[in-house]
């Protein structure tokens, strides 16, 4: 500022607008506040925008200071070991889509394995750097599957955290009770109070929790303001039940057979059919039993079927829907929804005295093959019985492997859900033999991880026949995505030999040999990465 001018005389100031306004249009063509004669007017603007600014500085009140947060919560578990702490950096630092578009290269897709280090930080019960928080509740923001594992291992200081940001917000949505404390069963006064007073996500996570200690406790507690409950409120506190279904529980469900909501009502006749033992089932399994029989007159023993021919006010009370879904027929669509709901068990003694396995290999006359088989499937995902699944599933040999009564991939799936994690596997490395990759695809995402040792050599070896037959590489590209993860870290030296450019035959399509090469050295550097993650959170 020029001294001289402002000692000439203290401007007049001004408004800020008006003081804006004349910057904006120009000394020459609007006379600022405060200029005099002797005085250049842009210093004389200067002067004026200066005091002005000083009066407003000193007439701004000091405003009340806002209450001082409460510390969070803290975090018991011990720290990660320096290395692994790194390495959480480096995979929080990484953002899909940064390697642009085209081929991926041999580098690690690492924002890929920073859900199987998630569950390998949680099984060790470690606790992340406080400074890793901010970056590890912005990759659960954008991505919904990453939730629930990066939430468990942010632990309480998130929580803390996503109340002082609204974009983080979510992980008081995501946590049972918003990431507070939840009372016990013992607390019977916070109980009740929360369960009166709370808001609907709250005294959701209350009746899951509760349920998780002490399921009688849950269910009288549902019992007391059931009948006051919105409709799709009482649906979603229902759903709670499923998680330690006993036959306890079978006096409220039936009286939830006769409740107001055709959904609520469904849901109470899904979780009685999945209790063999009770009143539903019986009755289900009498009506099914009527409508299947074998048929002992002809040459072959074979499975006779007598749909029902109307849905009466018994079968809807149980759970059955009366109207058919466009292109189905009103008597198929009852008789699978009868099976389906009727125990398993019951087939045994009502077909013969045959085992599972002799049941599905029975022929079924008159086209009725296919919808019988199918509410088998699905009795068998419901009721989680292997015995069945197994029959149903067949051979993984078989032609087209579809078993019995396994019409589609997805059904498939859901019967391989009920077996163990290691038949699981061997069923899915006998299906990748005889029928290769083009159809594993779903199959192999409900194997468990790592994958077991022949199901890992089977897909390994599916790939190195289609690298040999020339086939286009980026048809494998989910596979190989999957194996990235999946594959145990040990199997990383078999493929060493698959890492280089193959010699290509005239049958090769063009650049098929370097794509392949890159594929899978890809593969076993994800591979010796993964191992290397396991080894740095083993550390003491």
């Amino acid at each position: 500022m020029n001294t001289t001018s402002a000692s000439a005389g203290a401007p007049a100031g001004g408004s800020w607008e008006e003081l804006v306004t004349v910057a904006l249009l120009g000394t020459e063509r609007r006379t600022p506040p405060g200029w005099g004669p002797g005085r250049e007017a842009p210093v004389a603007l200067l002067d004026a925008a200066a005091v002005e600014t000083l009066r407003r500085r000193a007439g701004v009140r000091p405003a009340r200071a806002a209450a001082r947060p409460e510390p969070a919560a803290r975090d018991p578990r011990p720290a990660l070991p320096p290395a692994a702490a790194r390495r959480l950096a480096m995979l929080l630092a990484d953002r899909p889509g940064t390697g642009g578009g085209g081929r991926r290269g041999t580098a690690p897709d690492l924002m890929e394995l920073l859900p199987q280090w998630l569950t390998l930080a949680n099984a060790r019960g470690f606790a992340p750097p406080p400074q890793s928080l901010p970056a590890l509740l912005d990759a659960a923001r954008g991505r919904t599957d990453l939730r629930p594992a990066a939430l468990a291992f942010a632990g309480p200081r998130a929580f803390w955290l996503a109340r002082l940001n609204q974009e983080w917000r979510f992980a008081l949505r995501s946590a049972p009770g918003g990431g507070a404390a939840l009372p016990g069963p013992e607390e019977a006064e916070r109980v009740q109070q929360l369960w009166q007073e709370g808001l609907f996500a709250e005294r959701v996570a209350l009746l899951s929790a509760i349920r998780a200690k002490e399921p009688d406790a849950a269910r009288e507690l549902l019992t007391t303001t059931w009948a006051t409950e919105r409709a799709e409120d009482r649906l979603m506190f229902l759903d709670s039940l499923r998680s330690g279904l006993c036959a306890a529980d079978e006096p409220f469900l039936e009286r939830a057979l006769s409740d107001r909501s055709r959904n609520v009502r469904a849901t109470a006749a899904e979780l009685l059919s999945a209790l063999p033992g009770s009143a539903l089932a019986a009755r289900m399994a009498a009506r099914a039993g009527s409508c299947v029989a074998v048929d002992r007159m002809r040459g072959t023993p074979t499975i006779v079927v007598e749909a029902p021919h109307e849905c009466d006010a018994g079968m809807e009370r149980d759970g059955v829907a009366p109207k058919p879904p466009a292109g189905r027929g009103e008597r198929s669509w009852w008789l699978g929804q009868l099976v389906e709901a009727a125990p398993l068990g019951t087939w045994p003694g009502r077909l013969g005295g045959r085992t599972p396995e002799e049941i599905v290999a029975l022929p079924v006359a008159d086209d009725w093959q296919g919808e019988l088989h199918a509410a088998w499937c699905r009795a068998a995902v419901r009721q989680r019985d292997p015995g069945w699944s197994r029959a149903l599933l067949g051979a993984p040999s078989a032609p087209e492997a579809g078993g019995p009564g396994a019409v589609s991939l997805a059904e498939r799936s859901k019967l391989l859900s009920t077996l163990g994690a290691g038949e699981r596997a061997e069923w899915v490395a006998g299906f990748i033999g005889t029928h290769g990759l083009s159809e594993a695809f779903q199959l192999l995402g409900v194997c468990a991880v790592p994958w077991a040792g022949p199901l890992g050599r089977a897909v390994v070896d599916a790939l190195d026949i289609a690298r040999d037959a020339g086939s286009y590489p980026w048809s494998f590209s989910g596979v190989m995505g999957l194996a990235e993860r999946c594959l145990d870290p040990g199997e990383a030296v078999r493929l060493d030999g698959l890492t280089s450019v193959p010699d290509e035959s005239e049958n090769t399509a063009p650049g098929a040999g370097s794509y392949w090469a890159e594929a899978f050295q890809r593969l076993v550097t994800t591979l010796r990465l993964r191992a290397t993650m396991a080894s740095e959170l083993a550390a003491p």
